[in-house]
């Protein structure tokens, strides 16, 4: 099978909002649950939907890169430049979810973030994620990115060996604050690669 990838379009919002709840093992769903209103759609994976269809903010289809295999929507990138500088000065009143992650953030400036990489299950194994990942990395470089950073659960096993063949170590962790039952994980870990 040909894997080619492809910048994402607004058609492909509904397979991001799956994309991204897949990668993040449910945290994408949890938060767009909280953040429901009055007027919200019924279905948090339409307002994933609406949310991917935004032509700003970090999960835009436009900060979104496709991999497909044999004409079929397989995988998703998403991600963006991080600052030279972060301000940390609000971090204390993120809630305790949020502020691991913004704290691991904060360790690597200058760097592209791998915000999603996220693969439908019957084409794990396939070479979508390291294809996606080697996207990533030509996008880092001629944005003249110091390197690229990715923060993953440290059960997650899969995507930490994905992530450690292309060139990426740990370089920082924070506690993980489980956010549904299915948690297993105890540390959100940074993997930085320098480029």
């Amino acid at each position: 099978m040909t894997i080619s990838i492809r910048p994402a379009t607004q058609a492909d919002a509904s397979d991001m909002a799956v994309l991204v709840d897949i990668a993040g093992h449910g945290l994408a769903a949890y938060f767009w649950e909280k953040g429901r209103g009055p007027d919200s759609p019924d279905s948090v994976l339409e307002i994933g939907r609406l949310r991917a269809l935004r032509d700003e903010g970090s999960f835009s289809w436009r900060n979104a890169f496709m991999a497909e295999l044999d004409g079929r929507v397989a995988g998703m990138l998403t991600g963006y430049m991080q600052p030279d500088d972060f301000d940390t000065s609000e971090f204390a009143e993120l809630g305790p979810l949020i502020r691991p992650l913004a704290e691991l953030e904060a360790m690597a400036p200058s760097t592209w973030y791998v915000n999603v990489l996220g693969t439908h299950a019957e084409f794990r194994g396939q070479g979508v994620g390291t294809a996606l990942l080697r996207k990533a990395d030509q996008i880092a470089s001629e944005a003249g990115a110091k390197g690229l950073s990715v923060i993953v659960e440290n059960s997650n096993a899969g995507a930490r060996a994905l992530y450690e063949r292309e060139g990426y170590a740990v370089t920082g962790e924070r506690d993980f604050v489980a956010f549904n039952e299915r948690g297993k994980s105890t540390k959100w870990q940074l993997l930085t690669k320098a480029l």
